[in-house]
């Protein structure tokens, strides 16, 4: 009898969908599946820090001259500051032409307990990128200052002797592949996981009906225009970019990456999908590890278009619910600092939440206003998630198209 065997992606969709099933019909027992996403996640929140310590090493090191370095930094930086500007204008202006915050009930607001509000600056963020102690920063998952540090690294094996500069690249190249069975090892339980994380997450709000009427009713205009907004810049935003410098299809490039984005939808983290989009860029697309093991654990911290987006949109919606009629300049502002914020949030789930308050507090707008949208937050995360992963994916092709390599698409 000849077995039937289903790609990854196919088993992974079949695995929410069931989820969802149990989740809606048998919530009360979502407590006796929730363990299995926990141990899933735990996984690949393992094998982050080192694979991308060790990729980033490994891209740096293989560009070969300082000077390609420079180079290829500058167009993916480029690539993320253009895209993710994009994302707040176009999100800025669905909010102010539908107005989503005049008809929201400031009493459905929920008290704001989870979210540390931060008083950091802008300086603060800066120099916090620079660690005091690595080990430290690594341990706490800090990936601006362990991307800062192995990128250091990276740069002084290029000028290094030939002896040491080959040792530590054939080093750092072993760690790499050593990183990556141990992640295919995880990924192959992704279908598995993937059901105990979304069938907790659905049974949570399966016997809540304040909740669901809340997201259908006054906050409803409010989720359409986050969730089309990042839609819109993942279908055509994004594509038209890509399609315009690359020449190349690039729904082909999304079905190849559908992995990847099914894992950041589902776990609501660009952190948890990276192992999964650093092999199949790679293996299916045909990008470069200089490319993609620099581009995209990178962008995987500092590329945010979903959740810039969500941050512009969200400061004005609540703005509008307060009756606080914002200037020009302001939302220039609101703009300007949701594209720094999105760099701070980390990639984990509702992150964006606790940097939208560096946001609302450039305008002086009440911190209180988050608690508005609360409710509302899961569905929203995991769609703007989404668009971060594909805004990462699509930056590293682009990047290595430009590079003179010949993308398999």
């Amino acid at each position: 009898m000849r077995k039937i065997k289903l790609a990854l992606h196919w088993q992974i969709l079949i695995g929410i969908v069931l989820g969802i099933l149990f989740g809606i019909f048998f919530y009360e027992y979502t407590i006796y599946t929730k363990w299995v996403g926990d141990l899933f996640l735990r996984g690949l929140k393992m094998v982050v820090i080192p694979l991308v310590f060790s990729a980033l090493i490994m891209g740096v090191s293989s560009v070969g001259k300082a000077a390609d370095l420079g180079r290829i930094a500058g167009k993916t930086f480029s690539w993320y500051i253009v895209t993710t500007l994009l994302a707040c204008i176009l999100g800025l202006f669905l909010v102010n032409f539908f107005k989503p915050g005049e008809n929201v009930d400031l009493q459905l607001q929920e008290t704001v307990t989870d979210i540390a509000v931060t008083n950091n600056s802008f300086i603060d963020q800066i120099v916090a990128i620079v660690p005091d102690n690595i080990v430290q920063a690594m341990a706490e998952g800090q990936m601006l200052p362990v991307i800062f540090f192995a990128i250091l690294f990276g740069f002084f094996i290029i000028v290094s002797e030939d002896k040491t500069r080959i040792l530590l690249t054939d080093v750092f190249n072993g760690i790499y592949e050593v990183m990556i069975k141990i992640t295919f090892l995880v990924i192959r339980f992704a279908p598995i996981g993937l059901f105990g994380v979304v069938s907790n997450m659905v049974g949570a709000q399966a016997g809540d009906s304040k909740a669901l009427g809340t997201l259908f009713g006054s906050l409803g205009i409010y989720s359409a225009i986050i969730a089309g907004g990042c839609i819109f810049h993942g279908l055509v935003t994004l594509p038209g970019l890509f399609k315009i410098i690359t020449r190349k299809n690039p729904f082909k490039f999304m079905q190849m990456m559908g992995t990847a984005l099914l894992t950041g939808f589902t776990t609501a983290s660009s952190a948890a999908s990276l192992p999964i989009s650093l092999r199949d860029i790679q293996e299916k697309a045909g990008v470069s590890r200089k490319v993609s093991c620099f581009s995209l654990p990178l962008g995987n911290t500092i590329n945010m278009n979903g959740t810039a987006l969500f941050e512009s949109v969200t400061a004005i919606f609540i703005a509008q619910a307060y009756g606080i009629e914002l200037t020009l300049v302001q939302q220039i502002i609101i703009v300007l600092t949701s594209l720094m914020a999105a760099v701070g949030s980390a990639g984990i789930p509702l992150a964006g939440l606790v940097m939208l308050a560096v946001v609302l507090k450039a305008v002086g707008l009440p911190l209180e206003g988050i608690g508005l949208v609360l409710v509302v937050q899961q569905p929203l995360d995991m769609i703007r998630t989404s668009v971060n992963i594909w805004g990462d994916m699509t930056g590293a092709a682009v990047v290595a198209h430009t590079e003179g390599e010949k993308l398999n698409l």
